[in-house]
């Protein structure tokens, strides 16, 4: 993965360079990069910063962004001075602004966890209409256990404060719209931290 230190010094992004949190966040995003196919179109939904923006130029044509509070048009110049062309907007991804059957591939880091649980399956059902059949789902989603829990206070923040649903709310919401390629589990000593799942839309239309 491609070092890049965000849109200012207090972006989240520092995070992904300090000793042993660093290792982890940035092994996360490398487990689900590799699952990507590459094709035309990639959405990567609450893109933050976007660490991701680098690799996935190598593998897509055009490369989307929809965060409901991203500074869209910063991180967009950011990565235009980086010779990458991006289509970044504010949005959410239950009424996403994309016509159906768009995407190859759409890409959930971290964002899942942070819908109440009500709102997964509408979520999932948004995604699936924009993308093409045999279209991917990518996602990371934290695992609910205490070792997540006490890694984030180590970083000042009560996670129960940010994250409603937990990996087992997202697999089961997921399944009902996709078929599943492959679910991996990322462990430390302490026991599994993130998951990571690959699905495709094997429907024909993108309802």
């Amino acid at each position: 993965m491609r070092k890049y230190v965000g849109v200012n010094r207090n972006d989240p992004l520092r995070f992904y360079y300090r000793p042993v949190v660093g290792k982890l966040y940035r092994r996360r995003i490398e487990m689900c990069l590799g699952e990507c196919s590459g094709g035309k179109r990639v959405l990567e939904v609450g893109f933050g910063s976007s660490l991701s923006f680098l690799n996935l130029n190598e593998l897509y044509d055009e490369i989307y962004g929809l965060d409901l509070n991203a500074p869209a048009a910063e991180v967009a110049e950011i990565f235009r001075n980086k010779g990458i062309e991006t289509r970044l907007i504010n949005g959410n991804v239950l009424q996403m602004p994309y016509e159906d059957t768009f995407f190859d591939t759409v890409l959930l880091i971290n964002i899942l966890e942070h819908l109440k649980p009500e709102q997964v399956q509408p979520a999932f059902e948004e995604i699936r209409r924009t993308l093409l059949p045999g279209g991917q789902v990518g996602y990371i989603v934290s695992v609910e256990q205490p070792f997540m829990t006490f890694a984030f206070r180590l970083l000042g923040y009560d996670i129960h404060k940010y994250h409603f649903s937990t990996e087992t709310d997202v697999y089961l919401a997921v399944k009902n719209f996709f078929a599943e390629v492959k679910i991996e589990t990322m462990k430390t000593a302490m026991g599994p931290v993130y998951q990571v799942g690959h699905f495709v839309n094997r429907q024909s239309t993108g309802r």
